[in-house]
Order: structure tokens, then sequence, then C-alpha cells
């Protein structure tokens, strides 16, 4: 147990540096939704669009590629300084590049020309750490890795509540200000916090002897791009939805899901977490003899905590809504948020049950799986929108996250078998279903029963696990 209590152990840390900061980005929900209107967040939505879209674009896979090759390679400082020169080469010749056509390319993905030259800020400063920042989550640092994440949200944080609450509310007069703009203030904000991260992070520039190994670098591409071409259909998945509502309804309509959207959060939370702390150990626990049972017990596990999330979030989406988007304006697409729920765990079990093409090196079936999510979400949107509305949108999230999950399932049985306790996880995924449906639409309020609700769904996973969390809690 002890490789288990090591990979629980770095993922809290790497938990604790994602939770935190989005616990922080709580406090912001309602500061955002109570500063701008639901047209003014579908601005601030469409920023960030774009940037998950151009920051698959600039990592192109590298950071995955990185971990694979990091694990395995004699060279580890070769393969990160092959990493790193790689980066930023590409993300300067990007910035030269997109700097010289920034009034066509602004006009081309309906941004505000000022605004885009801050996404341009972001995304160069923001590539310029992935590298870092995968060497420290690679060589087990997740304090330092955690340490750095908190002193980036704590300057977005603060500097967001000065430009959008503390100069407003004390009345503070400033040539730069502009109150009839505030959400160029966000982006002001996550500039500034990104340029810290790059300080902090500037002597892993310096770390050791730059060396480009050519080698090293095909390897590190051809097993990166098709994780890119992943990247980008995910971000179709994660965002189309959002631009299109916007184009075949409205703004209003537009930001009013973004902001509901953020009740998810938790869930986003959870799999991220996971995530951080997974990936690098998978890959380095690849060669252990039970390697495969442990990849099954983390799923089960996962299945678990991830579907108390969902049931949780849902039986208390009453006080979350009041607490984090308190502006009613937004409240009217509130029934997308089980729907986004259930779809965003699919997800974390489809990164789980991905293990299997990371490790045989097929990453170009993670490219056809999220291509084929993509096209179910384009397809899905542009049918339904017009016949119900929204919740086309959140449906489609779910159809097409279920779809992979699915398939990757499928297909990892053939080419990498991992014992999953397959009828466990489909009981705890549809009672958690079952029961959020029933709190939603038909206990609603009433907290005392949703609250029994949670406590039937424990009792059966300790029935049902008890044995086997004896022997966990027994071991050493």
């Amino acid at each position: 147990m002890s490789v288990l209590k090591r990979f629980l152990q770095d993922t809290i840390i790497y938990g604790l540096a994602t939770v935190l900061p989005r616990l922080m980005n709580f406090i912001l929900v309602p500061l955002h939704t109570d500063t701008l209107g639901t047209v003014s967040y579908s601005e601030n939505t469409t920023f960030y669009v774009y940037a998950a879209f151009f920051n698959v674009l600039l990592t192109y896979g590298m950071e995955t590629a990185f971990f694979r090759f990091f694990s395995t390679h004699q060279e580890k400082n070769k393969v990160f300084s092959t990493a790193l020169i790689s980066l930023t080469t590409t993300t300067l010749i990007f910035f030269a590049a997109v700097w010289s056509f920034k009034g066509q390319i602004a006009d081309l993905v309906g941004l505000d020309i000022m605004y885009f030259k801050y996404l341009i800020g972001v995304l160069v400063l923001d590539t310029l750490v992935v590298a870092p920042f995968a060497y420290l989550r690679a060589s087990n640092r997740p304090v330092k890795f955690a340490a750095i994440k908190m002193v980036n949200i704590g300057v977005y944080v603060a500097l967001n509540f000065f430009f959008l609450w503390a100069i407003p509310k004390f009345k503070w007069s400033f040539s730069f200000y502009d109150p009839t703009d505030l959400v160029q203030y966000i982006f002001v904000a996550n500039l500034a916090a990104s340029a810290a991260t790059l300080l902090l992070l500037l002597p892993y520039f310096f770390r050791s002897k730059l060396s480009f190994d050519t080698t090293i670098f095909k390897k590190l591409l051809s097993y990166g791009w098709p994780i890119m071409a992943a990247g980008l259909a995910y971000v179709v998945n994660e965002n189309l939805d959002k631009l299109l509502l916007k184009d075949m309804i409205d703004k209003d309509t537009m930001g009013a899901y973004a902001g509901c959207y953020k009740l998810a959060v938790f869930m986003t939370i959870f799999i991220q977490a996971f995530r951080l702390g997974a990936e690098p150990f998978f890959f380095n626990h690849a060669k252990e003899k039970n390697a495969k049972n442990t990849y099954a017990l983390i799923l089960k596990y996962f299945v678990i905590v991830g579907s108390f999330v969902l049931l949780f979030v849902v039986a208390y989406i009453h006080f979350f809504k009041e607490l984090l988007v308190r502006n009613e304006a937004y409240w009217r697409v509130l029934e997308i948020v089980p729907v986004v729920l259930l779809a965003n765990l699919c997800l974390g079990i489809y990164h789980n049950l991905a293990i299997w093409y990371k490790l045989t090196d097929k990453t170009r079936y993670g490219m056809y799986i999220s291509i084929l999510g993509a096209i179910i979400t384009i397809v899905f949107n542009v049918l339904m929108i017009p016949k119900i509305g929204f919740m086309a949108s959140a449906w489609a999230t779910l159809a097409a996250y279920g779809s992979m999950m699915l398939i990757s399932y499928v297909l990892g049985k053939k080419h990498y078998p991992v014992p999953y306790e397959t009828t466990r996880v489909l009981v705890y995924l549809v009672l958690a279903t079952v029961l959020s449906g029933i709190s939603f639409y038909i206990i609603k309020e009433n907290y005392l029963q949703n609250t029994a609700l949670l406590l039937v769904f424990l009792g059966v996973v300790f029935f049902v696990e008890r044995k086997e969390l004896k022997r966990i809690i027994a071991r050493k």
C-alpha cells in the first residue's frame, strides 16, 4: 500500500494546489456575476474559450510527452532541456507572428483589440512556464508546485478585488481606470498573475546546461501531436457550446449558461486534482508487477468519490447557487448543472481509462476518440439548440463525454486490459445518477431529505466495500 499512499499523498497536495485556488475563485464567481451582467460575462467567457484553444496549440502535447519520456530516459536533464527550448522557441515565434497581425486576428475571433492584446500576453507567459511546472511534477516536488500555484491565484484574486470591488466601493480615482469596461480588469489581473509565476519559475530556465537533442525532440513531438489534436477536440467539447449559444441564441443566454456552468466546478476540481497526481504516477508505476490491479483500484475509488461529489452538489444546489451565483438573472439555466456534473464525471472516468493508450504509446487513439467527441458536440448542438435551446448544450456535453468514456473502455480491454470492477463502478454511477435526479426534480430544496439520500449512497458504498476498506485501513 506504500505506492497507493504515495499516490494519495501527492494527489492531496496537488489537490490543495487546485482546490485552494478554486476556493478563492468561488469568491470571484459572485464578484464577477454581481459586477458583470450576463452580456459582459459572455465577453469574459469568450476570452477564456480562445485562451484554452491557443493554449493547446502552443503546448502541442509536450507536457504529457515530457512525462512519458522523463520517467524512462536515463538523461532526464536532456529531456527537460529539449522540451524547455522547444516550447520557448515556438512561443516566441507565436508572439512575433500573432502580434504582427493582432488587429486582423482580433476581428476574426470577435474580441476587442485591447482584450486580444491581453490574451496574447497571458498565453505567452503561461506557455513559458509549462516545462518548469512539468519538471516539478515529474520530479516529485508537489509542495513547491502548490506554493507557486498559490502565489499565482493570490495575485489574481487580490487584483480582481482591487479593480472590481475596492475601487468602486471606496470611490478611488485613477486616471487609467474605466468604470464602464470592468471586464478588462479580469484580464489585467490574469496577466499580472502569469507574470509573477514566470518570475518564480525563471531559475528553472538556467538550472542546467541547455542542450537540444534532436532525437529526443522527434520522440516528444511524435508522442505529443496526437495529444494536441485530442486537446483541441476537448476544447471544442468543453467550449464550443458557449460560442454557439451566443451565435444561435444571444449573448445573454451564453452569459447565464457560462455562469451556472461554474457550479460544476466542484467536479472539475476533483478531476483536475486527480489528473495532476495521477498522470506522473501512472507512468512511473507502469513497470510494477501489480500495476494493472492498482489502476483498477484507483478507478473504482475515483468513481465512488466522483459519484458522491455529483450527488452532494445536486443535493445542495440551491444553497450553492445563492452562495456563488447570486444574480438571479443567471438562474434561468440552473437545470444544466446536474447534466454537466454527470458529463464531467464521465470525462474524469475517461481520463482514468485513457492510461491504456498513453502507456502503449498509441496516443493517436486518444486523438480519434476526442475528435469523435467533438463531432458529437458540434452536430448535437447545431441540430438541437434550435429545438430545445440551451439544454441542448448540456446534453451534448454528456453525450460526447459519455461516448468517449465507453469507447475508451472497449478499446482499452483489447490493447491494455485492466481488471476493472466494472459492475461495481456501474452500480455506483447509476445509483448516484438516480439519487441526483430524485433530489433535483422531486425533493428540490428539502435539505433534510437530500442529506438522507447522501447517507443512503454512503451506506451502500460502505456495505459493498467494507471488507476492502478494513484491509486498506489495517495496512501500514
